[in-house]
């Protein structure tokens, strides 16, 4: 298994145990929705637009390196891409705050409303995309490649853990790190949290440019977007990804508002989600040895269940039918290339066809003559 399923099984089981501690320790319900969301907020198209960041990093390399860092002693290199980085995502991060157009790609990152593991997840499809300006000067100066990847890694790794919902204070590190406790006031929407604590593992940019606030005790902690910032409509994230950027173009992004309306349980989205998040790991794992035909099938099937799902979390008939298609036509797509064999596989697509038959079940049941077409069982 390579290195970025290893990577996505890891961070999948890191979520779900904390959830469990959530539920179980603490008596926090579950908001299933949300946490689906965030696992499925990009998906794979996230990843693919990952690997093109990744390729623009390496042609402005080729094309327009300096040649200076490339030059020094290889320890040296990697002390300053580590610094260098952090302070690029300072200015990043704190610019997609500040510049409409980058607000409307970074405003799906905020729109969650529970603090925990996924939503380090939960991003919008072109994240990259406009990260990407603020990390060209790195190649220009002539970063290896591979020293990039790494430490953008590293540094996304500590960002996935400063969205813990289990750790309070964490000492002394709260004064010199981004921790729990700092990026808390990142995503909270109290007026003195505001656009404040931008880092991403060091905290010295934060009080070197003035952003920098403490967690304070006296202030009830409420996450989310403040009225007109770009509140989440959608649990879809077709819709939550791109109305923004449409409204900064001044166009106005299509919707299925008047589609037949069927609620589906949260338990049920959380499976599909889950199961969904497993055969990404899958294709991660497994994509680079098949043929292109199926290769893009899978894709499809994934994306497609994506945005099935959300339209299940939207409460959309349509959303339900499409899982169900795609709940049962995965193992198909797998079957019909030799992707069926191995334990790995079977163990991941016999729950999926069975979670689409009870999907059938359950659209069955809800769109019966003489039935309200409202929830599924």
């Amino acid at each position: 298994m390579n290195v970025f399923a290893l990577t996505f099984i890891l961070m999948l089981a890191l979520v779900l145990l904390e959830l469990a501690v959530l539920k179980f320790s603490r008596g926090q319900a579950v908001p299933w929705k949300e946490i689906v969301f965030n696992l499925n907020s990009g998906h794979i198209l996230v990843w693919v637009f990952r690997g093109v960041e990744v390729l623009a990093f390496s042609l402005v390399l080729r094309h327009l390196n300096l040649h200076w860092i490339d030059q020094w002693p290889v320890a040296w290199q990697w002390l300053f891409a580590f610094i260098a980085w952090d302070f690029c995502f300072y200015w990043m991060h704190r610019l997609h705050h500040k510049v409409p157009l980058f607000w409307a790609v970074h405003v799906v990152h905020h729109q969650g409303e529970h603090f925990g593991l996924s939503l380090g997840i939960r991003n919008s499809w072109y994240s990259s995309l406009t990260n990407f300006p603020f990390i060209a000067g790195l190649a220009v100066l002539g970063m290896p490649l591979e020293i990039f990847v790494a430490v953008s890694s590293i540094h996304y790794g500590v960002q996935f853990y400063n969205h813990n919902a289990l750790v309070g204070k964490s000492g002394f590190l709260d004064r010199i790190l981004v921790t729990p406790s700092n990026h808390r006031v990142h995503h909270g929407t109290d007026p003195a949290y505001i656009d404040r604590n931008f880092g991403g593992t060091f905290l010295v940019w934060d009080k070197l440019f003035g952003s920098y606030q403490a967690e304070r005790d006296d202030i009830p902690m409420r996450y989310g977007v403040t009225a007109g910032a770009g509140g989440a409509a959608s649990h879809n994230p077709l819709w939550a990804s791109n109305p923004g950027i449409f409204h900064w173009l001044n166009a106005r992004f299509p919707g299925l508002a008047r589609r037949k309306a069927l609620a589906v349980s949260g338990p049920y989205i959380g499976i599909a989600g889950v199961l969904l998040f497993g055969c990404t790991i899958y294709y991660v794992d497994q994509a680079q040895s098949w043929t292109a035909a199926p290769r893009i099938a899978l894709f499809a099937g994934i994306f497609s269940g994506m945005l099935a799902i959300g339209g299940m979390s939207d409460d959309k008939q349509w959303g339900l039918a499409g899982w169900v298609l795609v709940a049962l036509g995965m193992p198909a797509l797998f079957a019909l290339h030799g992707g069926l064999g191995g334990p790995w596989a079977i163990a991941l697509l016999l729950p999926l066809g069975l979670h689409g038959l009870d999907g059938a079940r359950r659209l069955a049941l809800a769109t019966s003559p003489g039935r309200q077409p409202r929830r599924s069982a």
